[in-house]
């Protein structure tokens, strides 16, 4: 999620930046890191854009075309007039005109790409700057592609298997509403007419299929309203403290978004020491890509970490590791391959958070059907029981 921030920089001028971050105090955070004394917070959803700044610029595909150009010989300055020449779009070639002439007047690539943090995240120009370092740009964005395809595959998945389940709730609700709304109250007509006394459980579903006919634009109206004030509330509650944290207080949902939230830290951890950025640094950039209540513990061990406690012993206080992660951060201390090993147990984590995530819908999906086929079922039950008491009682 992006946030505007509206801050005074260390030469007392009020600045503006676009900060991507898990909700408004992540924003803050993040930018007071930077050394900037934070004024304000807005979402930028809540923002008017000007004429000619919509559309998403796509990093992954951005980085993907980039590199084939620099792998085929181009240099940096070639590489982007090659892109500026066949983009379209107003705002990406706003963005690489910015770049390239910064690039022209000798500015470093990273340094361009920071003053553009609508664009380009933290994260982004934190490798890119320490490739700058060792002369590899090339091998940094194929591992920022790498990291973000990724974290894309696991948010795919849960995308994904979400899908039919909600396929399957619109479906069943918009059967149960045609049965209740419409052939209820024929039903009620006819058996009203045959002057006989009905079980008291369809009598209720009669009576109810009755009232939602006649009062069905202010029935449908309350819906609105409640759905609005729902939504609106979720939203309210997402920007405040996160999906993720929200999400966390579910019983069942907890335990596995808490090791999903491991496996982004571990993979950007992983990524930013690999990519060759002090592990202080790395938790640092790091700390815009977790919850809030992670985002705590990550900087109590940042902090701890600082003062010459083993990264390994400060995620262990912080409950920041599993039993499995701890011994492999303990061997890449050991062996000098830290980044290494925080990119395995990332893999690690994927692949217990895919596992479930295939459990849970297999068993989740034929639940769900079963209890819509009760709820649609009984409506149906309740219908015809009353002509099946008048059968008998002709019998």
């Amino acid at each position: 999620m992006q946030f505007e921030v509206r801050a005074l920089s260390p030469e007392n001028r009020i600045i503006a930046l676009v900060v991507d971050a898990q909700d408004e105090a992540g924003a803050r955070a993040h930018t007071e890191a930077r050394g900037f004394h934070v004024t304000g917070v807005a979402p930028v959803r809540a923002l008017r854009r000007p004429a000619g700044s919509r559309g998403r610029i796509s990093l992954v595909l951005f980085s993907q075309e980039l590199l084939a150009l620099l792998k085929a010989g181009l240099s940096i300055v070639e590489g982007l007039e090659a892109l500026l020449e066949r983009e379209g779009g107003a705002r990406l070639r706003g963005v690489l005109g910015r770049l390239l002439t910064g690039l022209r007047e000798g500015k470093r690539f990273s340094s361009l790409l920071g003053e553009q943090p609508d664009v380009f995240p933290p994260l982004y120009v934190g490798i890119v700057r320490a490739a700058e370092g060792t002369s590899d740009l090339p091998r940094a964005l194929q591992r920022y592609v790498d990291y973000q395809e990724r974290i894309d595959t696991v948010r795919n998945k849960l995308i994904s298997s979400a899908i039919y389940p909600s396929i399957l709730l619109v479906v069943g609700g918009g059967v149960s509403v045609f049965l209740i709304t419409y052939v209820v109250p024929r039903f009620a007509t006819i058996y009203e007419d045959t002057g006989r006394s009905l079980p008291w459980m369809s009598q209720m579903l009669l009576d109810w299929g009755k009232f939602a006919a006649a009062h069905g634009l202010p029935l449908l109206l309350g819906t609105l309203v409640v759905g609005v004030a729902l939504f609106t509330g979720g939203r309210a509650a997402v920007g405040r403290v996160g999906l993720v944290t929200l999400l966390a207080r579910i019983p069942l949902l907890g335990a596995h978004l808490r090791i999903y939230q491991l496996s982004r830290l571990y993979l950007t951890l992983g990524m930013l020491l690999e990519g060759g950025i002090p592990i202080v640094g790395a938790m640092e950039t790091a700390c815009g890509t977790v919850s809030p209540a992670m985002r705590d513990g990550l900087l109590k061990a940042r902090a701890s970490v600082t003062s010459g406690e083993s990264l390994s012993a400060a995620f262990l206080a912080q409950n920041l590791t599993t039993p499995i992660s701890l011994r492999m951060l303990r061997v890449g201390e050991r062996s000098g391959e830290l980044g290494a090993m925080l990119t395995q147990s990332a893999a690690f984590y994927d692949g217990e958070i895919t596992r479930w995530i295939d459990r849970f819908t297999r068993m989740f999906e034929p639940l769900l059907m079963a209890a819509i086929g009760v709820v649609v079922g009984t409506i149906v039950v309740l219908l015809y029981m009353p002509i099946f008491d008048l059968a008998g009682s002709l019998s």
